[in-house]
């Protein structure tokens, strides 16, 4: 691996290990959001702080910054420096240095690197993400069947097989990260999306 592939796998951790539902929830005087509800610093455990304007800021800042990862990557190294800085992005934002590689769960990001790297992929995963919200009200169903989804919905519209184990890791790391919903899921006590923690 060369040094810009190498600098790029830096910049896209770092990149994705900047926490804004942390940061955001802190300035607005809302707490260490790593003290409510599930304890993850993504946009669905800023929604628990009655914030929705916070929530749909992190929402948006946490996809922007797998975006501009993977954008960033493909001007430095085209399709493999795209790949390699969005995953980095995603890594970062669930294992991030500075709170001791306990970050959020890797959903808004990873759909900002597929919109940015894949975007019919990312386009029907977010209709899936949409229809079980609708359906079951509960988030991370939507988010692990979008998730599951997605690798095959790259290998359907003939994305490279580089694109496709780039989404094959990303999802992994997405059913890794929500392992206690998984769990909870399986018990029947997942909250629904506005109740509980």
């Amino acid at each position: 691996m060369n040094a810009t592939l190498i600098a790029l796998l830096a910049a896209g951790y770092a990149l994705g290990s900047i926490p804004f539902g942390l940061l955001l929830t802190r300035a607005a005087g809302a707490g260490d959001l790593r003290r409510i509800g599930s304890g993850s610093i993504g946009a669905t455990n800023v929604l628990r702080t009655g914030r929705k304007g916070l929530a749909a800021a992190t929402l948006l800042l946490d996809g922007g910054k797998g975006a501009m990862a993977v954008l960033a990557g493909r001007l430095a190294a085209g399709e493999t420096g795209a790949l390699l800085g969005g995953l980095a992005a995603v890594l970062g934002h669930m294992f991030p240095v500075w709170l001791r590689f306990r970050g959020g769960k890797g959903v808004a990001t990873g759909f900002g690197v597929l919109l940015a790297a894949m975007p019919a992929v990312a386009s029907i995963a977010a209709l899936l993400w949409l229809a079980v919200a609708v359906v079951m009200r509960i988030s991370s169903a939507s988010a692990l069947v979008a998730s599951a989804a997605a690798p095959l919905l790259a290998w359907l519209l003939g994305q490279p097989r580089a694109a496709i184990a780039t989404v094959v890791v990303m999802a992994v790391l997405v059913f890794i990260r929500h392992h206690a919903n998984i769990a909870r899921l399986l018990a029947g006590t997942e909250p629904r999306i506005g109740r509980g923690a």
